[in-house]
Order: structure tokens, then sequence, then C-alpha cells
């Protein structure tokens, strides 16, 4: 027995030799892995965070650019002329987006609304039920007041930032374009 714990001893006296010890710590295969391995999800965290947040600043400016495209359409009078209803104002906006970035059917949603003054636009979103808003369509006459809101919930898949980026229900963040005139002097047509 006594031999056992003299072997035993001198093995352990040797693992722990500095020579032993300092092998150890020059040895650095698969450092290289283990590293990636740290590294590699809050890196792919990262990425597709900015990614998705260019997504949404992309998807922010196209929104702003189909309201102006669509809102002059009003100013100028072609809607009223042409007796848009609600749904061929909306397919109108709909045919606008280039890249099919939007769910016009089920995610978008147009609110055209008219004012009597610039001064008692209410800048309050419309009522939300039921995972929609109630949206008017009051395009006016010419000289009326009028604001064209275009309202889409945009889905978010990495929500890393918490309520900062996604500011809406079902983990997603409402884009909102408004475009606020006064209708042009144009020639009614029709009844």
């Amino acid at each position: 027995m006594y031999a056992i714990m003299k072997m035993f001893a001198n093995g352990a006296r040797r693992l722990l030799k500095p020579a032993c010890v300092s092998r150890f710590w020059r040895r650095n295969d698969g450092a290289a892995a283990v590293e990636f391995a740290l590294v590699v999800l809050p890196f792919l965290a990262l990425m597709f965070a900015i990614i998705q947040t260019a997504l949404v600043f992309f998807a922010q400016q196209t929104l702003e650019t189909v309201t102006a495209n669509t809102a002059r359409q009003v100013l100028t009078g072609q809607a009223q002329n042409a007796g848009y209803s609600q749904t061929t104002f909306k397919q109108l906006v709909c045919n606008q987006f280039v890249v099919a970035l939007f769910n016009c059917i089920t995610g978008l949603s147009v609110d055209v609304r008219t004012y009597t003054s610039f001064g008692s636009i209410d800048s309050t979103l419309p009522p939300y039920q039921n995972g929609t808003f109630t949206t008017v369509y009051q395009p006016g006459n010419p000289g009326d007041i009028v604001v064209v809101r275009l309202l889409y919930a945009w889905p978010m898949f990495v929500n890393l930032l918490g309520d900062d980026i996604a500011n809406f229900g079902n983990n997603s963040r409402l884009l909102i374009a408004t475009a606020a005139f006064r209708n042009e002097p144009y020639t009614p047509t029709g009844p």
C-alpha cells in the first residue's frame, strides 16, 4: 500500500511541476475554435440587428415616398375626379411599392381625412381594433385641408433593444408616413 501511495504522490508531483503546467498553457490547439464559439453568437445577433434596423429605415423611407406620390393624386384632384373609393385608393398605394417588402392586403392601412384648418388636424392614431386600424377615406374638395396617412406594422425578428425598436404589438414596429396639404383649386368633374 505504501508503494502505491508513493507512486501516486510522485505522479502528482510531476503533474504540478512548472514545466508540465507551462507546457499545458503553451498548447493552443483548438484555441481559435473556442474563441470563435464564444464570439459567433453575439456577432450574428449584432449583424441581424443591424440588417433589421437598416430594413426598418428603408421601409420607412419607402413608405414616405409612396405617401408623397399617392397624396399628389388627392392634392391635384385626380383621385376625386376618377371617383376613387377607399379600396381603389389603397390599390393605388399598393401599386406604388416597387419592392415587395410590404403586405398590402393585411398589413397596410390607408387613412385620408379632411379638416377645416391646419390647427384642427388630429395627430392621434385612428382606433386600432381586431388587428387593424379603423380608417376613413375623405379626399375633400378643392381648397380643403387633407391629411393622408399610411400605417404599417413592420415585423421585428431580432429584438435586442426591447421596446426601443419594437414599439407596437406582436413584436413589430409601427411605421407611419403622413402628408398634410391643402387641395389645389382643381375643376371637379362628375356629379
